[in-house]
């Protein structure tokens, strides 16, 4: 799995890979990424692992009876690791539940945001004013390409840290994650970097992962008050959508887009590129009893 070797490479990651045998054949695997994490509560720095998805299966017939020992191993695991187990990504909300709740699991309500690219061209899902700003942008002077050189890469990733350094609930890997990520695209696409340039300055860009037939916008950033009519948030974004189309996926989602119950403008700016909101569930489980116990009352 080429993710476990980049994260088990990459500084601040420590990967947990857990895989269910019968008759030393593999039949499932459960990856978990443990991390370090800021947040209020508690007030520190705070070891977390998170698990995108509910695995991966050779008989999918039996997908759940081989994930509960899968989520048995992975929590004894990483419970004794880090303070909050986080699983994300499950495509039904309704998968698992049962086991979740025995392993003392509580949901949350969770938003997900992804545009059909297999059915018409992006450019017709899109607002009419988001369309415009595209055309502005271009007519100005601003261009999108995928960073090919290690200097555009670097620079990129350094005015995205800093971007995200003052946000503090936001997750930035580092720049050594990303170049690490980048040097696995040789047989099999991982990922992209897009950037967003202005008179030969990099104003902008985005980072796109790409699993089986679906791409997933990861990160984006734009010097936007800088740089107010070259709309580079919106050309990152248009970039990786166009890319995604040109190249035969299927769906992009875009990560990260909030909880259910509290206003988001960045949702609220997605959702003009023509995706489609629904409604998931995000599965927690915290190292404290107590915790877990009264998050489990606040949200079952």
């Amino acid at each position: 799995m080429k993710l476990f070797s980049i994260c088990e490479q990459a500084p601040g990651y420590s990967p947990i890979l857990i895989i269910a045998y019968q008759n030393e054949k593999p039949i499932g695997q459960l990856l978990g990424i443990i991390r370090k994490s800021v947040r209020c509560f508690p007030p520190a720095f705070i070891r977390r692992c998170e698990v995108y998805g509910p695995g991966e299966y050779t008989e999918t017939g039996r997908q759940e009876e081989i994930f509960s020992y899968l989520l048995r191993a992975l929590t004894q695991t990483a419970i004794r690791q880090c303070f909050l187990v986080e699983f994300r990504n499950i495509e039904n909300p309704m998968f698992a539940y049962r086991l979740f709740r025995e392993n003392q699991y509580f949901p949350m309500n969770w938003l997900r945001i992804h545009n059909s690219l297999h059915s018409k061209h992006p450019t017709e899902r899109l607002s009419s004013s988001r369309r415009r700003q595209i055309r502005q942008a271009i007519n100005s002077g601003a261009t999108y390409e995928v960073a090919r050189s290690s200097e555009d890469i670097e620079a990129f990733l350094q005015l995205l840290k800093k971007y995200y350094a003052s946000k503090i609930r936001k997750h930035f890997p580092g720049v050594e994650f990303f170049h690490r990520l980048l040097k696995e695209n040789t047989e099999t696409e991982i990922s992209r970097i897009f950037i967003v340039k202005y008179k030969d300055h990099i104003i902008g860009g985005s980072v796109c992962v790409f699993s089986k037939n679906n791409a997933y916008l990861w990160f984006s950033a734009g010097l936007r008050k800088s740089y107010p009519r070259q709309y580079p948030g919106v050309l990152a974004v248009w970039a990786a959508l166009a890319y995604a189309y040109e190249h035969g996926y299927d769906h992009m989602e875009f990560m990260d887009v909030g909880l259910s119950f509290r206003p988001y403008g960045y949702r609220d700016f997605i959702l003009r590129f023509g995706g489609i909101q629904y409604a998931t569930r995000r599965w927690f489980r915290f190292r404290w009893k107590w915790l877990n116990k009264l998050f489990t009352r606040l949200y079952i």
